[in-house]
Parts: structure tokens; C-alpha cells; sequence
């Protein structure tokens, strides 16, 4: 007799139903699994060791797909080179202004669309429009607004004595595209920010408003800290995406002027498909994964600590 028979029949003699068993089928979920998985290492785990292998090696294209092992050469000549120094130097600046802006700026939107009382879905949907543009079109769409002869922003600046091009000097070149990312991607920050505030106890902010808490210090003693796992999120979030952020960059400045905007994405990409040099660019990549994984396991951490223990 199955199990399923003597349930029903303890149950029949009871008069109460039988607890039902749980079933695992691990074997049968594992053969469900297996297709996807197979299709995930396909498109991950192949890729990564053919990755591996070039940067061991010099790539030959003429003629077909040759590798010619140099040993540790590409891996020395990473460490040995200084252009990468910079370009790793700049996007650890670019990731610094980037993020930071981003982080303060969609948190205070976010807490202001919190308190608005009326007209908050009008203000959110105008808000998120940014996000909603594709950084390539971002890109082009800065750097039309910036041209010094038709440039919206050209004008302005002009008009309260910056007679320069935006794009030709390193200093505003790179804060330029600093602030199209920050344009582009606050309003990510700041609806995540949000959905965190709507979570935020109403009692104890009650609570707060009775003991004769201000604004401020409801904001840094009791909002903040109740979102700030939910932050925690955004910034891993948009860590691993501005530590190899490309598009804006390279349809504004291409890098320039003279390498003040080359980010370490940029110079792969320069490595790869302009010089053709994919066994050193194989060498950039990985680094730049694993700088990649480092960032994203730290906040991942942070983000373990903030938890509640149960």
C-alpha cells in the first residue's frame, strides 16, 4: 500500500485528514535543470576559458585563429604599463564621482518624493525619464548639447563667461561625461530609495513626531537606517556597473582629449578592436572581473551584516 492509501485510510478512520508528506524529487528537478545549465555554460563557462587562454598567448587572425603561448608576457606587461595605471586611476575617479553623486542625489529625490503629499506619481514618471533613454542616445545627446557652435549648454555657459569647448579641455571633458552618467542613472537610485521608504513603520515616525524629533534627525536616526539595506542594493547595483561603464564615454570623447576620459573600458575596447591586440586585452578583462567580483562580494558582505538575525 502506497503511502498516499495510508494516509487516506488513517484519515477515514480518524475522521480528520491525514498531514500530507512532503515529496522531494530531486532527481527530477535536476534533469529539468540540466538543459539550462548546459546552456549556461555554453554561453559563460567557454567564453571565460577561451578568455583565460588568450591571455596566455598572442592571437594571430591572419590566416585563421592561431594562439602562440607567451607565458606570463601579457600578464607583466599589465603591471608594467603605465597608460593602464592611468586608465585604472581614472575609472577609480569616475567610479568615486559617479556613484557618490548618484547615491546622494537619488537618496534626496527619493526623500522628497517621499514627503510630497500630492502630485507624487506625475513627479516620479517625469523623474524616472532618464533612466528610460539608452546610453548610446544619452551619449550623442550630450555631446550635441555640449558642441561649442549649436550646444544648448555651450550657450548657457557662455553666457556666464566660459567661453571654452566643453569637450576639448581634460578637466571639463571628464566632468562632463561624469554628469551624463549621473543624468542618466540617479533616477535608478532614487526609485529604489523610494521603494525603501515606503517600508519605513508609520508608527515609529509618529512615535518620533510625538517625542519632538526635527526632520533631520528623524531622517538620520530612524529613516536612513531603516533603508539602509535597500541602499546597500543600489550600490551594488551600480558599482558593478560603473567600474565598466563604456557608452556614454566613447560616443562623447572617444576617450579624449588626449586619454582624460580613457577608462579602463575604454582602453580594452581600443585594445581589442582598434589594435587587435586580444591576448593583452584578455589580460585588461579579467582584472577587470576580478576587481569586479572583489567590489561586488564587499557590498555583499555589507549587505549581510545589515540584515536582521532572526
Amino acid at each position: 500500500m502506497t503511502d498516499a492509501v495510508r494516509g487516506a485510510d488513517r484519515a477515514d478512520r480518524s475522521g480528520q485528514p491525514a498531514r500530507r508528506s512532503r515529496i522531494a524529487l530531486p532527481g527530477f528537478a535536476g534533469r529539468m535543470m540540466a538543459p539550462g545549465l548546459l546552456v549556461l555554460a555554453a554561453v559563460s563557462l567557454l567564453p571565460f576559458a577561451a578568455v583565460v587562454a588568450m591571455s596566455f598567448s598572442r592571437v594571430h587572425l591572419l590566416g585563421g585563429l592561431r594562439l602562440e603561448s607567451v607565458g606570463a608576457a601579457n600578464w607583466t606587461r599589465l603591471f608594467g604599463d603605465p597608460d593602464t595605471a592611468w586608465a585604472w586611476a581614472r575609472t577609480a575617479g569616475y567610479f568615486v564621482l559617479t556613484v557618490g553623486g548618484e547615491m546622494a542625489l537619488g537618496t534626496a529625490l527619493a526623500i522628497c518624493l517621499w514627503r510630497l503629499r500630492s502630485a507624487r506619481n506625475a513627479a516620479l514618471s517625469l523623474l524616472l525619464l532618464p533612466m528610460f533613454v539608452a546610453p548610446v542616445i544619452a551619449g550623442l545627446l550630450g555631446r550635441f548639447l555640449t558642441d561649442s557652435t549649436f550646444g544648448l549648454y555651450a550657450w548657457l555657459l557662455r553666457q556666464v563667461g566660459y567661453h571654452g569647448d566643453v569637450m576639448a579641455d581634460k578637466t571639463t571633458a571628464f566632468a562632463a561625461v561624469t554628469l551624463m552618467d549621473v543624468w542618466e542613472w540617479t533616477p535608478l537610485i532614487a526609485l529604489i530609495a523610494l521603494a525603501g521608504l515606503s517600508s519605513v513603520p508609520s508608527a515609529v515616525l509618529e512615535a518620533a513626531a510625538l517625542d519632538g524629533a526635527g526632520l533631520l534627525r528623524t531622517l538620520r536616526h530612524i529613516v536612513l537606517p531603516s533603508i539602509a539595506p535597500v541602499l546597500l542594493v543600489a550600490l551594488l547595483i551600480r558599482s558593478m556597473d560603473a567600474l565598466r561603464y563604456f557608452d556614454i564615454i566613447w560616443n562623447t570623447t572617444g576617450g579624449g582629449p588626449a586619454d582624460a576620459t580613457k577608462t579602463a573600458s575604454v582602453e580594452l575596447y581600443e585594445t581589442a578592436f582598434r589594435f587587435f591586440d586580444f591576448g593583452y586585452a584578455s589580460v585588461t578583462g579579467l582584472l577587470m572581473l576580478a576587481v569586479t567580483t572583489v567590489v561586488a562580494r564587499y557590498f555583499v558582505r555589507l549587505l549581510e551584516r545589515k540584515e536582521p538575525t532572526r
